[in-house]
């Protein structure tokens, strides 16, 4: 199984997506996840590091500029989507990537104060 590292470039980004009310609050996280070909069109026109900043962990021993490097992306390149935050605390904490998830937890915290 992989093994991951909280991307605090991801954490700082997200928590300004919030700060700047960047984000959906509903939405069917199936329906606007980034598929394969969005990723490969944000890559056409974005820097591997803009990619990476979309995704709260990084694959232990993948190499730098692959899409195997960035793992639990949680919005739609445009947006962070609170159904993607919840996905990724869900998907971290069925696979007990413990960082991760705790990362996810509390930017879903950070998302519900910033709302009050």
């Amino acid at each position: 199984m992989a093994t991951y590292v909280v991307n605090k470039r991801a954490v700082t980004k997200a928590r300004e997506l919030i700060d700047n009310r960047q984000y959906r609050l509903r939405s069917r996280w199936a329906d606007v996840q980034p598929r394969a070909a969005e990723q490969n069109a944000f890559l056409k026109d974005h820097s591997w590091e803009e990619y990476a900043s979309w995704h709260l962990a990084l694959t232990d021993g993948a190499p730098e500029e692959t899409k195997g490097r960035y793992a639990f992306v949680f919005g739609d390149f445009r947006r962070l989507h609170r159904m993607g935050l919840i996905a990724c605390y869900y998907r971290a904490a069925e696979w007990e990537h413990t960082d991760v998830m705790v990362a996810a937890h509390n930017l879903l915290l950070y998302l519900d104060k910033s709302r009050r």
